[in-house]
């Protein structure tokens, strides 16, 4: 009985400092149908980043489902905005459709959008950046994961804080995912100003969560599964 005692205090002290670990961090949940939206909120998701086709690593989702969504879920959503997933070089009428989500978003109070313009180097295309930087604002602007397809991902973070209303990016640190980028990430928490959201993304998960938030100590987290299977 002793014994049992032990392993129980043992067991609670653990968890005690794995509740203190994670308790100041944001865990963002990416989801494309509001029904994943609801139970990832049940589950504990901090915020929602809303999208179409997951499959295709996410697209603008429907405007009768962002307007849905709004209604729905309550809890700070960020939306994708990506019209299409041919590649990150938009077109003047893709910067259309793209200010056209982006003025729905405000209409109906958002938290904020995503999204992110390459040229045909693969690197920033920053006036594209600015230009729908711009029009978002009041909204929170992240900068997604076409920044890992630069050439050099912390470069390119430098471009983005220069842009000061641009409030943070999503970023596997330059990898296939998070553990694999988990030195660049750490970089690029150090290099930014103490407001500045590095949302650390790529195969974050409910079970590897507590190592890569031991390894990164940063305080945003993204992923499908971050709160468990929806």
């Amino acid at each position: 009985m002793s014994l049992v005692w032990q392993i129980t205090k043992q067991w609670k002290h653990l968890e005690d400092i794995i509740s203190k670990l994670l308790m100041d961090i944001i865990k963002e949940v990416c989801v494309d149908n509001i029904r994943h939206a609801i139970n990832a909120v049940k589950l504990g998701a901090d915020r929602i980043e809303f999208c179409s086709k997951l499959d295709e690593d996410g697209l603008t989702p429907k405007t009768e489902d962002l307007i849905s969504i709004k209604k729905i879920v309550q809890c700070p959503i960020r939306v994708m905005v990506r019209p299409h997933s041919s590649s990150f070089v938009y077109s003047e009428q893709d910067l259309k459709e793209m200010k056209k989500t982006i003025n729905l978003c405000k209409q109906y109070d958002f938290d904020g959008v995503v999204f992110g313009c390459l040229n045909a180097n693969m690197e920033l295309d920053i006036k594209k950046i600015k230009y729908l930087t711009e029009i978002s604002k009041p909204l929170k602007v992240i900068i997604h994961k076409a920044i890992d397809l630069t050439s050099s991902p912390l470069n390119s973070l430098k471009q983005l804080i220069e842009i000061k209303q641009i409030d943070g990016v999503l970023s596997s640190g330059g990898a296939d995912n998070a553990e694999l980028g988990l030195d660049n990430l750490k970089k690029m928490i150090a290099i930014s100003p103490a407001e500045f959201e590095i949302i650390s993304a790529g195969k974050i998960t409910n079970e590897n969560l507590e190592y890569l938030h031991e390894k990164i100590q940063g305080k945003f987290y993204h992923g499908k599964k971050i709160v468990g299977k929806l």
